[in-house]
């Protein structure tokens, strides 16, 4: 057992069971709820490591959930909806979510995405030394998991963090979608590029309305990223 606690929130009872089997089988301790009311009562005293989120719900729904735990911290969130229509997986994404899976889905591939944003929801288990990089104003630490704009923080979710980080960490360098998508998600194959525009259009909104110097924030995107065409 790792000991890393997942919290599985699904109405569907045969496919919250199967992932439940797959990812106890894979070391993690699982907790299974199936209505969102009750997985919400849980969060208000619990934090487990990763929830795997669906969206349609009884009594509260995915969204509802999404948004209360964005209020109150950066749990890894991986959301599972049933509708195949773009729109839910950006507004999902754009909620804070770090991943997302389409039913049906295979759960071994939902295992494989739960290790690889838990990989880097932390960090290492060894202690590390600091690591910090400032840009302006922008301060950057990556053990404390810490954005700072003029000493305020911003929160960010565990995807957006890391996509921040790789692109400072890396000036002058540019990276197609396909290559942020290997190096901060870490499963290209199976995800859509567009979850790169959606991650960066967030971290830009998140940290350009709360810099007085627009054009530090702006230096980071031009040195740093670009789609491929």
């Amino acid at each position: 057992m790792n000991n890393q606690q997942i919290l599985i929130v699904e109405d569907e009872h045969s496919i919250g069971e199967v992932v439940s089997l797959y990812l106890r089988r894979a070391g993690y301790d699982v907790t299974y709820m199936d209505n969102g009311e009750e997985a919400l009562t849980f969060l208000k005293t619990k934090k487990p490591d990763l929830v795997v989120l669906d969206l349609m719900l009884p009594k509260v729904d995915g969204w509802e959930i999404t948004r209360w735990l964005r209020e109150h911290g950066d749990i890894p969130i991986i959301m599972v909806t049933a509708r195949r229509e773009e729109t839910d997986s950006i507004a999902g994404l754009e909620m804070g979510a770090d991943d997302y899976v389409t039913k049906p889905f295979s759960p071994q591939e939902l295992v494989s995405r739960v290790r690889a944003v838990l990989r880097r929801a932390q960090p290492a288990g060894q202690v590390q030394e600091e690591a910090e990089i400032t840009l302006g104003e922008l301060h950057i630490n990556q053990n404390q998991r810490l954005l700072t704009i003029a000493e305020k923080e911003i929160p960010l979710s565990v995807k957006e963090f890391e996509l921040l980080w790789f692109l400072m960490s890396n000036p002058r360098q540019v990276f197609s979608r396909d290559q942020l998508l290997e190096n901060i998600w870490g499963l290209s194959q199976y995800i859509d590029p567009g979850t790169v525009t959606v991650h960066i259009r967030r971290i830009r909104e998140k940290i350009e309305e709360d810099s007085s110097n627009p054009r530090h924030i702006q230096t980071v995107w031009g040195v740093g990223y670009k789609f491929e065409p």
